[in-house]
Formats: structure tokens, C-alpha cells, sequence
């Protein structure tokens, strides 16, 4: 396709500032609260997921800060935790750039992350297991996230674009106990920054770089009364798109003929390829061009009594991310396309979610956290990515292009949760959960022999009217402190989940030689037959299951700053309803791992270890396949398992003026007995699974995304002027074994081998004033995320270029 506009392209959902009709109400019939009264047992509970502790700053030269989180769902210290658990704070964030879930995984050992560029959602994996195609539409994450503990199964506004962030906490191993649905392998759980009362304060940035980028966020927090206070926090994003359009080199005409009547063209109907049906202008793919807002309220109803609730909007605008030929056409660039599809993203969400406490007494505190969140969105994307370039109109090149012609989600959750306050011979909590998610999709692939005015080479329309999952769960978990050094951990989930495909079906196209041979498009109706495409199987279905997971955990703390655990848990993932309205089988886990966690020089430096293994029975393996009568589809398969060993370090030390910091991951992973197929890659015939047209034996095969060794290593210093001011450069190294792309393992192309990175930066600071500039892939690697040869020709999606920048910013 060329520039045409989108359908429904620059729209904009109403903006619901529901919030604010609370105000009136704070400031008339409030009771006043002083702001400096003592914080209640619940506000530790609330606290963010990574606080500086002020006084483990005193000695900030020796000692690293201590580091406050909330893995089990009271604050506790990291180095008390009995989890492995990795937390970044606000200024670690900072300092990294941190702007996606993308940039958040090489701080975290054993964490991948990638963005598909037909969707667009970023898809995440912990330990070596992860689900490239676990959409929502389509199938749950092994990792789930959470922004404020309210579960979040989309990637979007605080996911998708980190703003106004206090902390992030990756935990790593089965979640579900306490964190539930889709935990199976861990858990990400974003704190923004909330309220505070009696402050007036705030602060504002800016930031240019390279491909023309800009970005500016901002936050101010303001007091209503002495019992409330209200935050708002913005945020844009943009730049252009690292991959440039190549210039269609035309054909003589001649030529063009030849090939049109060897590929059994009408002569009376030729007609030579039209140029102008390659992108050659407007927006480039990889382009970034998100905006977001938020409104957050603390209200102190009573002394024990604490509401927190929060409005956020999301925009994106930007477009998907490029499929780039591997080896390029001699004379293009790494970073080019031969494209006939202009890209577009037109995604919108909204979410609520809030938080109300109340310290029953104090020994007993009760919080009810809930969300929801509404999400709509289309997107264009070209999946061919160039590979051939046609001979004719119908002959040599393919034209594909997937087209997410409208996405609608809602989602809503609850979640009551009773716990003991204070250290008691049992600390205890209960709880239960309630979520409920909608959803329907468009989802079309257009294909077409040689060029966009070629004939039709097979194309699809993929409607789902209705899903519907319901998902609730009773949960509980308590702590024995036998003794001020052994404590005995037992938990327990049980889970019930109901999934419902209604009026679901795929239209393909029947090869009727009266129909138009158009491009499939949000214009074109499937559901009429004069348009030329036949209705497939129903996708109707149902699923209900049941479900315990628990947790049994052992640690000893040796001493004050020593403390080792071992703990054996179980995680789960519903099965449900996939294309053709055929059943897949839930996939458990049971997670054994020992851990150890040591201060030492008095503060200067802390090590964590985890050695885990992790055995998996049905892995769920999805993928787009073929079918016999000739129809299309997702088909999601169990494995008969997979096996997972693994060992996680974290190093951090203060060095005189210097912070270093360490996380490596030692993996090793197999997959059980899988007959796989996928269409986005050349496979034999399949002879063993007569339900798909191709397929291969990937048995025993190394999981994807699951490097042998992987290590980020951090070091930063500051230089105190003598005016006050400070600068501090750094360095962050990554480096990464070789890693497969697919299970499918189909050589040195189905894989990104082995390399090293690095970003650079400088922060001058003086007063509440600081400048910041980066380089980030100094070197400028090219790092595979993805790989397929469905075309032909092998192609890939990357990681960005080397990309450079400076930011500024002051507080007030």
C-alpha cells in the first residue's frame, strides 16, 4: 500500500477525569490530619516499591542504601526478603534511560524482552521461558505485571512507557500465590510515585538526540487540604524511525512483460508496476511518537484510613518495528526496506486503579486494591519486509500486509486482602481476587502474488466478536518464626478460571475468479460473499478449570547480614479456547531453588544468589500455522514439558565515590516431546500431525530467548566540584552467549550469537539543576530479537542503533 490514510486514523477516546469530581468533597467534609502525623501500619504496607532509606544514607560514602520492597506484600528489606527479587529505584531508572519494559531488562539477570512488530506488544521472558505470541487475544504471558499490584494484561501506559516511576520490582520464580494469574515464572511490579501530603513540589525535564527525538515529562504534586493531596504527572516521547524506504529500481517494461505472460498473465490485461506503490515518504517504521498523563489522589479519610486512586491516559502514535532482511541487497543499507506498506499504530487506553487501607487495629490491617482499564487500537505493518522484489505485477515479489483493523479491550479487577501487622510468632495474610477481561479483534493478512495490483496468493480476515475470561481465587499465606532465626513460610492459591469465544471465525479467501481481486483492507467486508471470501470453522468455545498452587519456604538468617532460604513452589497458566474452538491444557511448574543473601565491609557491598530448577509439564507453544482445507489460524500446543537450570547473582558495592553494580544469569534449558509448526518459517511437509500442513520435531531443542551466560555490569562515579556541583559518568556493559530465536533452531540465521554492548553517560548536577547526556549501543551492534525465513530470505527484528541524547531538568 502507499500513504494512504488509516481508517479511523488520529482518533482520541474522551478523556474521564472521574477524579475530580471527589474534590469538592475532600475539601468540604474532610477531617483535617496534620501532615506530620506518624505514618499508620497500613502506609507501610503502601510504601513504594523501592524507598532510600534516609538513614542508612547517613554513611552514603561506605554504605549502599538500604532498599525497601514489597515482594511478599508487606515492606520489608531487600536483604530480608527470602525471594529473588530484583528492585530498581527511581534514580537507577534514571540513570539507564529507562523508558520501556524493553530498556528494564538488561539490569536483570536472566530477563529478556521484545516487541513484535505485527502487534506491537511486548512480549517478556524470565528464566529462559516466555511465549512470543502470548497476546491477550490469543494467549496469557508467563510473566505478568502489575503497575500498583493491579494486574495489567496489557503492555500499555505505565507498562509501555514508564512515567512518574518510584521503583520496579522483577521477581523472579512462581508468583502466584500471592501476585496470581500468569505469574508462572515471575512477576513485574511497577510503583508509580503517589501523593504526599502537605508538599508542594515537583519537577520538569527536556531532552533532545539523534532521528530527530524529543521528549519532555514533568510532575507536580500539590496539597488540597492538610488531609489530601493530588499528583499529576506528563510525559512525551518521540522520534523518528530508524529504517529508511529503499527506492523501488523499476524493470524495463519489457522485461516486466516477459514475466508477466511466463506467470500466465493475460496479455490484454498488462500493465507495467507502479512505482508509487512503495512507500518512499512520511513516518518510518521503529518510530516513536507516545504521550501519557496521570492523576493521582491521596485522601487520609480518617487517622486509619488511607485512599489512594489514580486516573492514566496513554496515546501512541508511533509505528511498529521493522522486519529487516538479514543480509541486505548489495548496495542497501542494514537499516532499509523495500516497502509497499506505510505503517501506522493508533493505540488508546484508559486505566483506573486504586487503593484503600484501613488499620483495622494495630495488630490488623484490611486493603482493597482495584483496576480497570479500557483499551482500543488498529495498526498496519508490513510483514513481507521487502525480500523479493517483483519481476512483474503478479510474478517474483509477495506483498503481504497485516492489518489490526480494531482492538478492544476492558478489563476489571479486585482484590481484598487481610494480614497481620507487626512481627508476630505467625505474620499472616488472606485474601481473595476477582478479575474479569473482554475482548474482540479484527485481525487481517493481505496477500498478493508479485505486487499489490497482482493476483491473490491466500488472505484472511480473523473476527472475534467476544472473549471473555473470568478468573477468581482465594488465597493465604503465613510465616512461622520459629525462632529469631528460622522462619517457615506456607502459602496456598486456588484458582477457578472460566474462558468463553463467542461468534468467532476466520474468512479466507475462496479463489472465486468473479470476485475483485483486491488486497484485503479495513474497507473490504469478508462476511459479504461478493466480496470473494468463505466463512472457516467456528472458533466458538468454552473452557472452566480449577487450580491449587502453594509454596513451602525454609530460611535462616545466619546472622544480622547473612541469611540463606530454600523454598519449593508450583506456578500455573489456564488453558482455554483456541482457534476452531479447540481446547489446550493448562501449564504447571514446580520451582525448587535455594538462596542466599550477605552484607559485608559494614555496608560497602551485598551478593545475592539464586540456584533454581524449574520443571514444566504442557508447555503451552504457540504459533500461526496452516491448515489442511486450506484456512489459517493460531494453534496453541502443550509440549510434554521443559526443564530449566538456572543461577542468578546480583553484586553491589560502593568503591570510595564509586557504585559498581553485577547481575549475571547461568542458564540451561530443554523442551519435552513438541511437534511444532509455524508458518513464519520454511518447514518440511508434516507427516506426524495431520492437523497442520508443516511442522518439525523440536524435542530436546533449546528454549528461545534463553542465553547459557548472560552479565550486565554498571559502574558509575561522582566528582565532587568545588562549587558544590557534581559530575558523574558511567558505564553500563552487557554481554550475552548466543541465544536461539525460535524452538525451530534452524541455523546461524534463527539465531543471535554471541556479543557485547555498551552505553555510555555524563550527569552534572548542582542545586536542584542537572544535565544529562548518553550514547546508548556505543558500538552500534546489530542484535537480533527475532528471526524468520517465511519469505525466502532470512529477516529479522533489532534492537535499536547507536542512539545519542541530553536531557535537562531542574526540581522545585
Amino acid at each position: 500500500m502507499t500513504n494512504a490514510a488509516p481508517l479511523g486514523a488520529r482518533r482520541h477516546a474522551p478523556i474521564h477525569l472521574a477524579v475530580l469530581a471527589l474534590l469538592a468533597g475532600i475539601a468540604a467534609g474532610a477531617q483535617a490530619q496534620s501532615a506530620s502525623d506518624p505514618a499508620s501500619p497500613a502506609a507501610a504496607v503502601n510504601s513504594p516499591t523501592t524507598v532510600i532509606n534516609p538513614a542508612a544514607n547517613a554513611n552514603a560514602n561506605a554504605n549502599i542504601a538500604e532498599v525497601v520492597v514489597t515482594a511478599t506484600k508487606r515492606s520489608t528489606s531487600l536483604q530480608k526478603t527470602p525471594i529473588a527479587v530484583t528492585a530498581l529505584n527511581a534514580a537507577t531508572l534514571a540513570d539507564n534511560h529507562v523508558q520501556t519494559m524493553l530498556d528494564v531488562v538488561a539490569l536483570v539477570p536472566g530477563f529478556q524482552a521484545t516487541a513484535q512488530g505485527d502487534h506491537g506488544v511486548t512480549t517478556m521472558t524470565l528464566r529462559g521461558i516466555g511465549n512470543d505470541s502470548a497476546k491477550t487475544e490469543y494467549a496469557d504471558p508467563e510473566v505478568a505485571s502489575f503497575v500498583d499490584n493491579v494486574y495489567s494484561p496489557r503492555a500499555e501506559g505505565a507498562t509501555a512507557l514508564m512515567f512518574d516511576v518510584e521503583g520496579i520490582e522483577v521477581l523472579r520464580g512462581p508468583q502466584g500465590t500471592l501476585w496470581g494469574r500468569n505469574s508462572t515464572v515471575g512477576a513485574v511490579n511497577i510503583q508509580t510515585v503517589k501523593p504526599e501530603l502537605g508538599s508542594r513540589s515537583g519537577y520538569i525535564e527536556g531532552g533532545i538526540g539523534d532521528y530527530n527525538r524529543l521528549g519532555a515529562r514533568g510532575a507536580v504534586n500539590v496539597p488540597l487540604s492538610d488531609n489530601a493531596a493530588l499528583r499529576f504527572a506528563v510525559v512525551h516521547e518521540r522520534h523518528d524511525g530508524y529504517v529508511d524506504y529503499q527506492k523501488f529500481q523499476n524493470p524495463s517494461v519489457d522485461s516486466q512483460r516477459a514475466a508477466y505472460l511466463a506467470a500466465g498473465g493475460d496479455p490484454a490485461a498488462f500493465r507495467p508496476i507502479n512505482p508509487n506503490n512503495f512507500v518512499s515518504g512520511g513516518d518510518k517504521y521503529s518510530a516513536q511518537d507516545q504521550s501519557a498523563a496521570r492523576l493521582s489522589l491521596l485522601w487520609q479519610l480518617a487517622p486509619n484510613v488511607r485512599w489512594n486512586i489514580a486516573y492514566e491516559k496513554f496515546i501512541d502514535r508511533g509505528t511498529p518495528s521493522a522486519n529487516l532482511m538479514q543480509t541486505p541487497r548489495p548496495g542497501e543499507k542494514h537499516w532499509s526496506t523495500l516497502s509497499d506498506t506505510s505503517p501506522w499504530v493508533n493505540r488508546d487506553s484508559h486505566n483506573v486503579r486504586s487503593r484503600l487501607s484501613w488499620d483495622i487495629s494495630p495488630d490488623l490491617a484490611l486493603q482493597y486494591v482495584a483496576g480497570w482499564s479500557k483499551f482500543s487500537g488498529d495498526m498496519r505493518f508490513d510483514q513481507d519486509g521487502g525480500t523479493i522484489v517483483p519481476t512483474s505485477i503478479i510474478s517474483g515479489g509477495k506483498f503481504q500486509e497485516h492489518t489490526t483493523v480494531d482492538s478492544n479491550y476492558k478489563s476489571h479487577s479486585h482484590e481484598l486482602l487481610l494480614q497481620s501487622v507487626g512481627t508476630r510468632t505467625v505474620d499472616w495474610q488472606v485474601g481473595a481476587y476477582y478479575g474479569n477481561e473482554k475482548n474482540d479483534i479484527r485481525f487481517d493478512i493481505g496477500g498478493m502474488n508479485g505486487t499489490e495490483d497482482g493476483t491473490v496468493a491466500w488472505q484472511g480476515s480473523f473476527i472475534q466478536p467476544k472473549q471473555t475470561v473470568d478468573t477468581s481465587a482465594v488465597f493465604g499465606q503465613a510465616t512461622w518464626n520459629i525462632t529469631d532465626q528460622w522462619h517457615l513460610t506456607g502459602g496456598v492459591r486456588y484458582t477457578h478460571d472460566k474462558r468463553v469465544h463467542t461468534g468467532g471465525r476466520g474468512y479466507t479467501w475462496g479463489y472465486d475468479p468473479a470476485a475483485p481481486q483486491l488486497p484485503l483492507n479495513p474497507q473490504i467486508d469478508p462476511l459479504d460473499p461478493a466480496n470473494g471470501y468463505v466463512a472457516g470453522v467456528p472458533n466458538d468455545g468454552r473452557y472452566s478449570d480449577n487450580k491449587a498452587t502453594g509454596l513451602v519456604r525454609l530460611n535462616y538468617d545466619i546472622d544480622r547480614n547473612n541469611m540463606v532460604y530454600a523454598s519449593v513452589s508450583t506456578g500455573y497458566k489456564s488453558g482455554g479456547v483456541q482457534d476452531r474452538g479447540l481446547p489446550y491444557k493448562p501449564e504447571t511448574l514446580t520451582n525448587y531453588e535455594i538462596g542466599s543473601k550477605s552484607t559485608f565491609l559494614n555496608g560497602g557491598l551485598r551478593i545475592n544468589n539464586a540456584l533454581f530448577y524449574m520443571d514444566f509439564k504442557d508447555f503451552q507453544f504457540n504459533s500461526p500455522v496452516s491448515f489442511p482445507d486450506g484456512s489459517r489460524g493460531l494453534a496453541i500446543e502443550n509440549a510434554d514439558g521443559a526443564e530449566v537450570y538456572g543461577l542468578e547473582t546480583e553484586i553491589a558495592a560502593r568503591i570510595g565515590d564509586g557504585r559498581l553494580s553485577v547481575a549475571l544469569a547461568v542458564l540451561d534449558t530443554k523442551l519435552g516431546h513438541l511437534i511444532a509448526g509455524s508458518n513464519d518459517y520454511a518447514l518440511p511437509p508434516c507427516t506426524v500431525d495431520t492437523r497442520i500442513e508443516t511442522c518439525l520435531d523440536v524435542s530436546g531443542h533449546k528454549l528461545p530467548h534463553a542465553p547459557k551466560f548472560s552479565t550486565t555490569v554498571q559502574y558509575q562515579h561522582t566528582f565532587r566540584l568545588g562549587d558544590g556541583s557534581t559530575l558523574v559518568p558511567r558505564i553500563t556493559a552487557r554481554y550475552e552467549d548466543e541465544v536461539r530465536l525460535s524452538v525451530f533452531d534452524l541455523g546461524p540465521e534463527d539465531r543471535q550469537k554471541a556479543y557485547a554492548s555498551a552505553d555510555l553517560g555524563l550527569r552534572y548536577a548542582k542545586d536542584k539543576w542537572w544535565v544529562d547526556a548518553f550514547v546508548r549501543n556505543v558500538s552500534d551492534k546489530k542484535i537480533k530479537t527475532s528471526a524468520f525465513n517465511g519469505f525466502g530470505p532470512w529477516l529479522a527484528q533489532y534492537k535499536p542503533p547507536r542512539t545519542v541524547g541530553i536531557n535537562t531538568g531542574f526540581d522545585f
